[in-house]
């Protein structure tokens, strides 16, 4: 169960997805109209981009979240580039640093969340994603960093959240 609604778009021949095991139904795009559209003007916007997979998420107010987690489905390659479109009730938007621990401080018994509290605040960002915004996220973002929406009393109204990407296919 998701602690959010979601829809998954993509384009034919793709391998399916997988996350959190979770297999969502793949819709053509063919089935959403104005979500292709949104997907040209973003390629617009990004020259350069290939997006050709879509996950809708919905948050219907503030107890729907996301937690901590990167995007590291090898599906999407080692530098997978993020395209996120947000539409409705602004939700803040977390970026923190992963640690990076050597092989002798692996053997540390501590839960990983005691780490972070550790960590200074540099290693960790907030940005409020309003109505319309545009997020991108590029190069090791997913590798270094992990990110999160989480749950906001005071978010009282729906958010649409439309999270563009590229699947490699087998022939890529």
């Amino acid at each position: 169960m998701q602690p959010r609604d979601t829809c998954y778009v993509a384009s034919a021949g793709l391998p399916d997805l997988i996350y959190s095991g979770y297999q969502p139904h793949a819709y053509s795009w063919d089935d959403f109209p104005p979500l292709k559209d949104i997907l040209d003007t973003v390629h617009k916007m990004l020259p350069g981009s290939r997006f050709n997979s879509l996950l809708l998420n919905r948050y219907k107010g503030g107890n729907d979240y996301v937690g901590w987690h990167a995007d590291g489905e090898k599906l999407y390659g080692s530098t997978p580039e993020i395209a996120s479109v947000s539409f409705g009730c602004e939700r803040e938007f977390f970026l923190k640093k992963k640690c990076h621990k050597s092989s002798q401080e692996r053997s540390d018994e501590k839960p990983p969340l005691k780490r972070f509290k550790k960590r200074s605040h540099v290693d960790q960002h907030c940005f409020t994603l309003k109505h319309g915004s545009l997020l991108v996220m590029r190069g090791y973002t997913q590798r270094d960093w992990l990110h999160s929406v989480p749950k906001r009393a005071k978010a009282e109204t729906t958010r649409i959240n439309l999270t563009f990407r590229l699947v490699l296919g087998c022939q890529e």
